[in-house]
């Protein structure tokens, strides 16, 4: 399985993220839970797809607070031998949470600034100034020298962040295959885009699960992303 696919199980609850993972079968082998899934069962579906199906799970938890409650929390959180966590990419953050992974197989990603934000956006929450294009690249570079592990950012800074000394893995939501709804997206690129910018994985939720035909979505999104990847022989 291709595991640069990553479905976002963005559905009501454990149920449903189960049913959806049987419709998409062996296409898929990498899936996103995240925060509006926590009250629905989301922690017992990550162990369910881990540990009895053999998927990679990536948790998308965005944690911020105090370093000690953070490297408690993942702490806890690596007991479930998941593959990714996010937490926000402030360097106090990261350096506590990958000292709550401790040496467990558990990978750090500091998130950037969310896709779904723009300049004015950031302006309402009174962050500095600037391009938001590059304060996105200053962020993930204090998260590699904080010790993540990888990045989330838009597929636009992908190819910027690659370029630093010391990147990571960069994994990037706000993809929409070429014709499909933006939704709550706002920087957003097509999956081959991504994945020719620099990015490992691509997280892509409503237009696999909200298809008629989930699993015919997932791999027509596979087929996309294989040629950027034939491209680049050394990634």
């Amino acid at each position: 399985m291709d595991d640069r696919l990553i479905v976002a199980l963005d559905v009501p609850n454990a149920l449903a993220g189960l049913e959806l993972a049987d419709r998409l079968g062996d296409a898929v082998g990498f899936y996103k839970i995240g925060l509006g899934m926590l009250t629905g069962g989301g922690l017992a579906l990550a162990n369910e797809l881990k540990q009895e199906r053999g998927k990679r799970v990536f948790l998308d938890m965005k944690l911020f607070d105090i370093g000690a409650t953070i490297e408690a929390a993942v702490r806890g959180l690596a007991q479930f031998d998941l593959d990714f966590l996010t937490v926000h990419g402030d360097p106090h953050v990261v350096r506590a949470a990958k000292e709550g992974a401790g040496g467990s197989g558990l990978k750090i990603l500091g998130v950037t600034i969310l896709t779904s934000l723009e300049r004015e956006d950031l302006d309402a929450g009174m962050i500095r100034p600037g391009d938001l294009h590059q304060i996105t690249v200053e962020r993930a570079a204090r998260a590699f020298e904080a010790g993540a592990d990888g990045v989330i950012c838009s597929p636009r800074e992908a190819a910027a962040i690659r370029a630093l000394p010391g990147s990571g893995l960069i994994v990037t939501p706000g993809v929409r295959p070429a014709g499909a709804d933006r939704g709550d997206q706002k920087r957003v690129e097509t999956p081959a885009s991504a994945i020719a910018a620099g990015a490992d994985h691509i997280v892509v939720g409503r237009p696999v699960w909200k298809s008629a035909d989930p699993r015919a979505a997932a791999q027509a999104i596979l087929s996309e992303i294989d040629v950027p990847q034939r491209q680049r022989p050394d990634q």
